[in-house]
């Protein structure tokens, strides 16, 4: 009986001849983080525990990036929490304001998460990890204490859908626009607990970065996870990323699903048909192309989180918004994901861009993208976001909206003061 690569990971980390989907499993972890919301929990749960030791003091991260820097008092006290936990049990993971971004971002930037790999994380986009072809997915932080100390988690094994894309991408769709139209085909529980195994031609031609916005937001679709399989993209981002930050985590395994995996269903797109998307609130399903969209003035523009804070997204956003203003009455906040990822924007000149043109930018951090801090919406006003959720009060009053779309039409949007197809300004 063939496997899906989803399979084939948490085969190998439950130390099972054989599973398949439904099974429950124990299986050993190889890496787990926490943030300033879940860790506090985690953390609580260790010590009523009565645990002396973590398993492994250099396979956990922790990472405050949603309320720092501290926005106030119990933000600041969550921060502490993890630092003192760090020192305590010698956590060589744990980065704090000036060394932390947003995680997601930030451990595949240190080589942490690696092909092959099973990761579990206490923030529900912890998917994003499938893009380098890793079992990685969201855990309560009750789950994350108990890894904390054994070094294991039980997992449902999933049954997997595979996304097969065909065609030639037409200019600014990305793979935010692909995931976009993706959910909004299936729907938000279209993969209830399943696998999203991403591939085809388009898929491998797409770079990481795209890679990574896809299946960061498998969990707007209902999944356990996203995955694609490793190539020779993955390959070169991970050694480039393992010599740079962490020479010590360079073994990795590739696994690739078997011709003969059974699928619980295999939808097929022709990518040649999909223009710019926006989903419109409050779903991410509620996908539309862009240009069915107009006249819809927003009162702010944000670009960055864990689905499009790095490099590449601020450099089509530089590009687009250079030489032009952001519309009076529209705010422009952008974010980048790292501290790699500031340095570099400054360096190319993109922090620059966006400033002159009116907009402000950031030190990295979750920011809005929750309802957390750098940019929450009043009453009745709009944003357009390269965010993942666009729920109900997400990112401010609950009677605010979300629009969610790539930083291309992002930037092109920021310059009209609506939503706005980037041809319209280039």
């Amino acid at each position: 009986m063939g496997y899906t690569i989803t399979e084939k990971i948490l085969r190998a980390h439950a130390g099972k001849k054989s599973i398949k989907p439904g099974d429950f499993i124990d299986a050993k972890i190889d890496f787990c983080l926490g943030n300033d919301i879940t860790a506090p929990i985690a953390i609580e749960e260790f010590n009523k525990s009565g645990a002396k030791k973590v398993f492994d003091k250099s396979r956990i991260a922790l990472i405050p990036d949603h309320f720092t820097p501290a926005k106030d008092m119990r933000s600041a006290n969550n921060a502490k929490l993890l630092e003192k936990f760090s020192e305590k049990y010698s956590i060589e993971h744990y980065y704090e304001v000036g060394k932390m971004g947003v995680e997601h971002a930030l451990l595949p930037e240190l080589g942490l998460v690696l092909p092959g790999n099973l990761v579990i994380g206490a923030d529900s986009h912890t998917c994003t990890y499938g893009a380098l072809g890793c079992f990685s997915t969201g855990v309560g932080s009750t789950d994350l204490a108990a890894a904390f100390i054994k070094g294991e988690c039980w997992f449902k094994v999933p049954e997997t859908i595979k996304f097969v894309y065909r065609g030639k991408l037409k200019k600014w769709v990305g793979g935010k626009d692909l995931i976009l139209h993706t959910i909004g085909d299936i729907g938000v529980d279209g993969a209830l607990y399943k696998a999203m195994e991403f591939s085809g031609e388009v898929i491998k031609a797409l770079p990481m970065d795209d890679r990574f916005a896809m299946c960061n937001m498998a969990i707007e679709a209902g999944a356990k996870n996203g995955i694609i399989e490793p190539d020779h993209t993955t390959i070169r981002y991970v050694k480039q990323a393992i010599k740079k930050n962490n020479p010590k985590r360079k073994n990795f395994k590739i696994y690739k699903s078997d011709k003969d995996a059974t699928y619980a269903a295999i939808k097929e797109y022709d990518v040649s048909k999909i223009e710019p998307q926006v989903s419109v609130p409050h779903l991410p399903s509620n996908a539309k192309p862009v240009n069915k969209l107009k006249n819809i003035n927003i009162d702010q523009v944000v670009i960055g989180s864990c689905t499009n804070g790095r490099i590449s997204d601020l450099e089509v956003a530089a590009k687009i918004i250079k030489g032009n203003k952001v519309k009076h009455g529209t705010r422009l906040i952008v974010i980048p994901a790292t501290q790699a990822v500031y340095l570099e924007a400054l360096r190319k000149g993109y922090a620059k861009i966006f400033i002159e043109a009116g907009g402000v930018f950031s030190t990295p951090s979750c920011g809005p993208c929750l309802g957390g801090h750098l940019g929450i919406l009043a009453e009745g006003e709009r944003c357009l976001a390269t965010t993942n959720r666009n729920f109900v009060g997400r990112m401010g009053h609950p009677k605010s909206e979300v629009y969610l779309a790539s930083p291309a039409v992002a930037a092109a949007s920021a310059i009209k003061g609506r939503i706005t197809h980037p041809k319209e300004v280039v």
